[in-house]
């Protein structure tokens, strides 16, 4: 293979790396507003999942929701954050001291906050995709194209499934199944 062959190619992994970088890392994410309007998203999802699972059905279970949002782009403007987040729901109970998995549902969302006098972040209005047709429309015209290739990285469950044995008192290394 010869020296210029070798360049390009050399080139243009340095390029797809650039770009995946670029892609994964939300440029518009400022960590500390993102810590700050988190909690409340968070908490909204929580509220919003109860209530719809197999396993809050099955009363052995204790089932109980645990959602996590990953920020793609964070704009602050005339009082309000929007938040375009990537969120993860699973619902998790125990049977037979394991832990189990009894649904979930990655979101991608648009959440608009406003900072409350007490300093704490309140969500005033929430927008997702419709199931089905129309959600690929709704990404395109909701969000940027970088927001839509880091859309396609997720939100880790590992984190959630650590929350979950944590609150059911199970060991870390316990494995989980399907409820």
């Amino acid at each position: 293979m010869s020296a210029g062959r070798w360049a390009v190619g050399g080139g243009a992994v340095v390029v797809l790396v650039a770009t995946g970088a670029w892609a994964r890392w939300p440029s518009d994410a400022d960590p500390g507003l993102w810590n700050q309007v988190r909690p409340a998203i968070e908490a909204r999802l929580v509220d919003q999942s109860r209530g719809s699972g197999y396993g809050e059905s099955e009363p052995g279970l204790g089932a109980r929701w645990f959602c996590r949002a990953r920020a793609v782009e964070l704009a602050e403007r005339d009082g309000l954050v929007r938040a375009d987040v990537s969120t993860l729901c699973m619902e998790y109970g125990v049977r037979a001291g394991r832990l189990v998995e009894c649904g979930g549902a990655e979101v991608p969302q648009v959440l608009r906050l406003r900072r409350e006098a007490d300093g704490d972040y309140v969500v005033v209005s929430q927008e997702e995709a419709p199931d089905g047709a129309g959600g690929e429309e709704w990404l395109t015209s909701h969000f940027s194209r970088a927001t839509t290739v880091a859309l396609d990285t997720g939100v880790a469950a590992g984190p959630l499934e650590s929350e979950a044995r944590t609150h059911f008192g199970l060991p870390s290394d316990s494995p989980v199944t399907e409820c």
